[in-house]
């Protein structure tokens, strides 16, 4: 299954700083009817933090999980019965209004993107270290929905991929939110890319620079005619012997995520035995979990100022409309 395309979320650029705000709030697990949009108290700023007035926030797969508080695997850490932080939302966009004594980089003004935990909201604070400036040239609405699905993408092809130029780069779960910034980031490190979509999706991976798109529902990535170098498998549920057999000798694959039916794990559990399988075959089988820190999200902030990452946005949406969204 591939995840839907991103959508950004908008908060007035003019809204004047009060002690109330107009956010999105859940108070428990549950499908989109859950979410409320409701008049609270604007969050206060630790010192390592700052005070963003949101312009934009991105809504993809990640966003889902943590409404549903689906797989259970993921609730000690986010609520067990509710989630610990009421208001949804972690891809931002927006201008520093306000900085925590220790903040260093940011300032009052600056227009910044990156990570802000309850960033469906007017206003949200976000940890220093995970923001980065936002480029002149680059869109709110391109910077907010960056941050996740890019950095999980550069991450996962770059520092555990170690993708290299000529290098053969499957992308499954191409049109997602993490495949979307795959392909890009894989042609611009001069990788030859084929992407696994849907029929639907296949004209927008072929505008995002894919060399090849495969419809997931009829053709078979794993027929022998290609072995490629690197696969990144962005939500699949592929197994791993399927992977493996359209993997070379000595390819690498990184499991970014997984779906399934499975309540608990929600598909985990195949990123486990990757890596229990690893030690014992000439493939590397990998899985890893993105850091969230402003020296990935600067090299994203780069690649959108230079075009070489153009964000594929569904549509925009204001904050009434998130759960619809």
């Amino acid at each position: 299954m591939t995840s839907p395309d991103p959508a950004t979320a908008s908060a007035p650029s003019d809204a004047p700083m009060t002690t109330s705000m107009r956010a999105v709030v859940q108070d428990g697990y549950g499908s989109a009817d859950i979410l409320a949009v409701r008049t609270i108290e604007r969050p206060s700023i630790s010192a390592s933090q700052v005070l963003l007035e949101v312009h934009s926030a991105g809504i993809d797969r990640g966003v889902w999980h943590l409404m549903t508080g689906m797989p259970w695997l993921g609730r000690p850490v986010f609520g067990l019965r509710r989630p610990k932080q009421p208001v949804p939302g972690l891809d931002v966009a927006g201008r520093v209004v306000a900085v925590g004594a220790d903040v260093t980089r940011l300032k009052p003004g600056d227009e910044v993107f990156g990570v802000a935990l309850g960033s469906f909201a007017e206003y949200a604070a976000a940890e220093e270290h995970k923001l980065s400036r936002k480029p002149s040239s680059v869109s709110w609405g391109h910077a907010g929905v960056t941050p996740i699905s890019g950095l999980t993408a550069l991450q996962a092809l770059t520092e555990v991929g170690q993708v290299q130029p000529g290098q053969h780069v499957l992308v499954l779960g191409a049109s997602g939110g993490v495949g979307t910034f795959a392909v890009q980031v894989a042609k611009a490190m001069g990788a030859e890319v084929t992407g696994v979509c849907s029929a639907a999706k296949a004209e927008l991976v072929r505008s995002l620079g894919a060399d090849h798109v495969l419809d997931y529902r009829s053709d078979d990535f794993a027929d022998g005619s290609q072995a490629y170098d690197l696969i990144i498998d962005t939500g699949g549920m592929s197994t791993l012997r399927r992977l493996r057999r359209a993997l070379a000798p000595r390819g690498t694959l990184v499991i970014v995520g997984g779906e399934s039916d499975a309540r608990f794990t929600g598909g985990v559990g195949r990123q486990g035995r990757a890596m229990l399988l690893s030690p014992f075959v000439s493939q590397r089988l990998t899985s890893f979990l993105s850091k969230e820190d402003h020296a990935t999200i600067d090299r994203l902030a780069d690649m959108l100022d230079s075009g070489a990452l153009v964000p594929a946005i569904d549509r925009v949406v204001a904050l009434d409309e998130v759960a619809d969204a």
